[in-house]
C-alpha cells in the first residue's frame, strides 16, 4: 500500500464510522420489533451513511487543510492536506467520487425502501441525502462554512440524531412514531458530546485561526457544563421512551452503555488541560455505539 493510499485511508476517520452508525442501528431496532425490519435495506442504510460520513471526513480534512486550521497547533493525529501527502486538488477529485457512490447507493436504498408507488417519500430521502451531503461539505468547506459559526452542533443533532433515527425507522415502516424522537435525541445529544469533546481540545487552535466553535464562543468552562447536560440528557431521554413503551426490564439493558459514560464524565471533570481529551473521543463515541447496540438488542429481546 502506498503512503498516498495510507493517507486517504487516514482521512476516512475509520474510527468515526461507528458513531455515524448508531442512529440507523436504533432505528432499525425498533423497526425490527414492529416486524419491518428488512436486510437488503438496513445493508444499504449502512452503506449510505458511511458514504455520508466519509464525505464528511474528507471534506473536513480538505476545508480546514486549505484554511491552514490544521497547523502545527493542532491536537491530534495529522491530517491528510497538512502532511502534504495527499494535495487540495486529489482531496477535492476524492470528495467528488465519494459523492457520487453514496449518491448511488443511496438512489438504490430509497428505491428499494418506496419502490416505484411513494414518489413523494422517494423524494423527500433523495432531498434529505442531498441535505446531508451538503451539511457534511460545507462544514468547513467555503467561506461560510457553518462549522467556523458555531453550528456544527445542531448539524450533528439533526442529521446523526433526528434524521438518522426516524429516517430509518421510516425507510422500513413508511412510518413516523413521534415517542422515537425521543432516543433520536440521545443519539444527537451523544453525537454533539463527542463534537463538543473535539471542539474542547482544540479550543485554542481553532481561537487563533478563527474557527468561532461553540466552544470558542462560550469558553471551556460553560462548555464542560454543556458537555454534561447533553449526556446526561441523553440517558434521561432514553429512560423515558423505554418507561413509556416498557414490555421487560431487558428494554432497559442499554444503560450499561452509560457506565463507561459516567466515567467520562469524572475524567472530563478532574481534566486540566482540554489537550489531553483526546483519548476520550474514542471512548465516548464506541460508547455512544454500545449504547446504540444494547438499545436495538433491548428493543428486539
Amino acid at each position: 500500500m502506498t503512503n498516498k493510499s495510507k493517507a486517504f485511508i487516514s482521512a476516512a476517520r475509520l474510527r468515526t464510522l461507528p458513531l455515524s452508525l448508531s442512529g440507523i442501528i436504533v432505528g432499525s431496532g425498533v423497526a425490527a420489533l414492529e416486524g419491518f425490519f428488512d436486510v437488503k435495506i438496513f445493508i444499504l442504510a449502512i452503506l449510505t451513511t458511511i458514504g455520508f460520513q466519509v464525505i464528511s471526513n474528507f471534506a473536513n480534512d480538505y476545508g480546514d487543510g486549505v484554511k491552514g486550521t490544521d497547523n502545527v497547533d493542532r491536537v491530534g493525529p495529522k491530517r491528510a492536506l497538512q502532511s502534504g501527502i495527499i494535495s487540495a486538488a486529489e482531496m477535492k477529485k476524492a470528495i467528488i467520487v465519494t459523492t457520487i457512490l453514496a449518491l448511488i447507493i443511496a438512489c438504490l436504498l430509497i428505491y428499494f425502501s418506496f419502490g416505484k408507488t411513494n414518489f413523494g417519500y422517494s423524494l423527500i430521502f433523495f432531498i434529505l441525502g442531498l441535505g446531508a451531503i451538503t451539511a457534511a461539505i460545507y462544514y468547513t468547506v467555503g467561506k461560510s462554512a457553518y462549522g467556523y459559526h458555531g453550528l456544527g452542533d445542531l448539524f450533528v443533532f439533526i442529521f446523526f440524531g433526528i434524521v438518522s433515527v426516524v429516517g430509518a425507522y421510516f425507510l422500513y415502516t413508511k412510518e413516523l412514531d413521534w415517542l422515537l424522537f425521543l432516543p433520536a435525541t440521545s443519539v444527537g445529544m451523544l453525537s454533539v458530546g463527542v463534537l463538543n469533546l473535539n471542539n474542547m481540545r482544540d479550543r485554542e487552535s481553532d481561537k487563533k485561526v478563527g474557527k468561532n466553535t461553540l466552544v470558542v464562543k462560550i469558553g471551556n468552562k460553560a462548555a464542560r457544563y454543556y458537555h454534561y447536560f447533553l449526556l446526561i440528557a441523553a440517558l434521561l431521554f432514553s429512560l423515558v421512551y423505554s418507561y413509556v413503551r416498557f414490555k421487560s426490564p431487558v428494554n432497559f439493558i442499554f444503560v450499561i452503555a452509560f457506565v463507561p459514560v459516567l466515567f467520562h464524565i469524572i475524567r472530563v471533570y478532574k481534566n486540566k488541560d482540554p489537550k489531553k481529551l483526546d483519548p476520550e473521543l474514542k471512548k465516548l463515541a464506541l460508547s455512544t455505539f454500545l449504547y446504540a447496540i444494547l438499545f436495538a438488542i433491548g428493543q428486539i429481546l
